[in-house]
């Protein structure tokens, strides 16, 4: 099996403010000393490299928190310690996750200068009530204006909506999806809303501060919005994410298919295969126990895992039903040495195809599109 190229994923984890739908490993701090942070990160960047075997990089991702409030040396002193670390042909997609404040759009121009050449911005919403509703820090006019400022500086801009918001309607939504298209940028995200355990949501949804929208309404925004932006040429490649023909997350697509990463930073969780099999890394959560991890141990991985074979080969088959593509069976026996329909359940397959959920062939299995609001039901029974 030809080694496949590795993605590198490095977790800013500080925020301005906490939003309450919100699970992420983020954290409000006053200050941060970034010097500290800047050597560290470039220390730990080595490390995975040195684990990684300076293994070819197909793509760097700069995820959080807020990656956005980095200062744009410090992502480029990253994307260095990256480029002596791996293997790097070429140009490769490195992505930056930020924010539509006017004082984080003031950065766009450096942070490309640092080396980001895809921007995914977290827009949220053009609604200023449902921003204020959502904790966002920004209201609608920054977002706009983000937006069009990012295009100008960037060659690929994605952002993210979240939908199905307590009592929106489908023409409110309606109306969200077309000013988003009008952008004209070539990928968007579209989330509805979960309220995640342990988040600001959850509380007031418990204290019945607020309902949410009920499943068969979420329903219906989720197939209004796939008629719309497959109409619009952005169909779904993955369960919430749509792209123009080309322009897909390369970073999220080593996820889904079950290629290796590493990961760096407080909270971040990498994927990798070794000779003794597939390893799993998992960071200090806490940022300031991650730091002086670094700092006297030369490492922020706080536990690394084999995961046994079975075990990967049905992560593998999870994580790749989501995408539109489906998964190649062959890849994940293969990766795994598990020929991965043992883990699948035959006669649950055969009823799941017959019944129009599930299209299959030798090689590849794939949700149909009546399957992918609901992938998780089908693929518990698919696994049972």
């Amino acid at each position: 099996m030809t080694p496949p190229p590795w993605g590198l994923y490095i977790h800013w984890p500080f925020c301005v403010s906490k939003c309450p739908y919100c699970d992420f490993n983020s954290h409000v701090r006053e200050s941060v000393d970034q010097a500290r942070w800047r050597a560290a990160l470039v220390t730990e960047i080595k490390a995975a490299g040195a684990r990684a075997g300076r293994s070819a990089l197909q793509s760097i991702f700069f995820g959080g928190g807020t990656p956005s409030l980095m200062p744009p040396d410090t992502v480029a002193a990253a994307i260095a310690a990256a480029r002596a670390a791996f293997q790097i042909d070429g140009d490769i997609e490195i992505t930056l996750e930020a924010n539509p404040s006017s004082v984080e759009a003031s950065r766009f121009a450096a942070l490309k200068d640092a080396g980001v050449n895809r921007l995914s911005m977290g827009i949220q919403s053009f609604d200023d009530e449902a921003l204020k509703f959502l904790g966002r820090a920004h209201d609608a006019h920054e977002a706009r204006q983000a937006i069009q400022e990012a295009s100008a500086v960037f060659d690929r801009v994605s952002f993210d909506l979240i939908y199905a918001l307590p009592g929106q309607s489908p023409a409110a939504w309606t109306a969200q999806l077309h000013e988003a298209l009008d952008f004209g940028t070539s990928h968007l995200s579209l989330y509805q809303l979960t309220i995640e355990p342990n988040t600001g949501f959850q509380g007031q949804v418990a204290r019945g501060v607020f309902t949410p929208m009920d499943d068969d309404s979420a329903a219906d925004l989720y197939d209004l919005t796939q008629l719309r932006l497959e109409g619009a040429g952005l169909p779904a490649y993955e369960t919430s994410n749509h792209a123009a023909a080309g322009q897909q997350c390369a970073h999220n697509l080593i996820y889904w298919r079950g290629q290796p990463y590493a990961a760096v930073g407080p909270g971040a969780h990498g994927r990798w295969l070794s000779g003794s099999g597939w390893q799993a890394t998992r960071c200090y959560n806490k940022p300031e126990r991650w730091l002086s991890a670094v700092e006297e141990t030369g490492s922020g991985v706080e536990d690394t895992t084999t995961i046994a074979p079975g075990e990967r080969a049905e992560e593998m088959l999870m994580m790749g039903l989501r995408l539109a593509e489906g998964v190649d069976l062959e890849w994940i026996s293969d990766a795994t040495g598990r020929d991965v329909n043992a883990s699948i359940d035959p006669q649950a397959l055969a009823a799941l195809v017959s019944d129009g959920w599930l299209k299959a062939s030798r090689v590849r299995l794939a949700l149909t599109a009546k399957a992918r609001p609901v992938a998780n039901t089908v693929i518990a029974k698919l696994l049972a």
